[in-house]
């Protein structure tokens, strides 16, 4: 993956937007997600360390060793944990290709990886380098994106048509948008064992306005996030974004809205 093809970009509004990311799906990421009995654990493609803080908060024995391919994402990441005071000590980053590190085999009790896979063009060497570097016994965590399984009501066109194009251009040029769903197959051809798979979904209706709300405002800054590089592309056009914009709009002040998207979450023994 090339920096000039990451789809979301390296600017520090896109920074911002992946710490609230981060804060935004704890819940969700780290409810079924046990790092108990880990001390030295890999974080590959660490960004801006939103991940890091939480790790380190919620898992107060851990050290994390993060690596990453973008400096100023380093960077970034080196100056938000720098100010944290439960992350003193507890942690390296490094800028390193995830699929050829400079690391011994055997260092690591385990290894984490959240959102990443979806943009790296050979996951496969990814996970055979993770595995390499893992203890016997050493576990893999890996959450990532099944984009075949957003749903949005009332049907907006423009909205499908920017979704399918943001999914075709980060398959032609960064990755995999539906990789979740393969993780199982993936782990499996490395070597992995103890392989277990869970769907978890957000699902929101009018049963839960209030949260369908704050759902589909973090959608449509997530889908908007990566407009500069789909118009750089021309993989879609201005007319296209404003109104798939609009369609979002009217959709977040729909009173029978239905947002849905799953997501899969892996875990595997070395």
């Amino acid at each position: 993956m090339s920096d000039e093809n990451y789809l979301h970009g390296y600017t520090s509004v896109e920074q911002e937007r992946l710490r609230h990311q981060a804060r935004f799906t704890e819940q969700s990421i780290y409810r079924n997600l046990d790092l108990t009995g880990i001390d030295r654990l890999l974080e590959v493609g660490v960004g801006v360390g939103a991940q890091s803080e939480i790790i380190l908060r919620r898992y107060p024995e851990i050290k994390i060793v993060g690596i990453d391919q973008n400096e100023a994402q380093l960077a970034s990441a080196r100056q938000a944990l720098d100010t944290i005071p439960w992350a003193k000590g507890r942690y390296e980053l490094s800028k390193m290709d995830a699929t050829s590190m400079d690391f011994e085999s055997h260092t690591f009790d385990g290894a984490f990886i959240c959102w990443v896979l979806e943009h790296v063009p050979a996951p496969e060497r990814v996970l055979s380098e993770v595995r390499r570097v893992l203890k016997k016994g050493g576990r893999i965590f890996i959450t990532e994106v099944m984009n075949h399984s957003f749903f949005l009501e009332p049907y907006s066109p423009n909205v499908w048509k920017y979704w399918m194009a943001l999914n075709d251009f980060q398959h032609e040029q960064t990755g995999d948008p539906f990789i979740g769903a393969k993780l199982g197959n993936l782990l499996l051809a490395q070597g992995f064992t103890d392989i277990d798979t869970r769907v978890h979904t957000w699902h929101f209706d009018n049963r839960n306005p209030d949260k369908r709300k704050l759902y589909i405002e973090f959608w449509t800054t997530l889908l908007l996030s990566a407009k500069d590089q789909l118009l750089k592309a021309g993989a879609i056009d201005e007319e296209i974004l404003q109104q798939a914009q609009k369609e979002l709009r009217q959709v977040a002040k729909d009173p029978n809205a239905v947002f849905y998207f799953s997501f899969m979450q892996a875990q595997a023994v070395r």
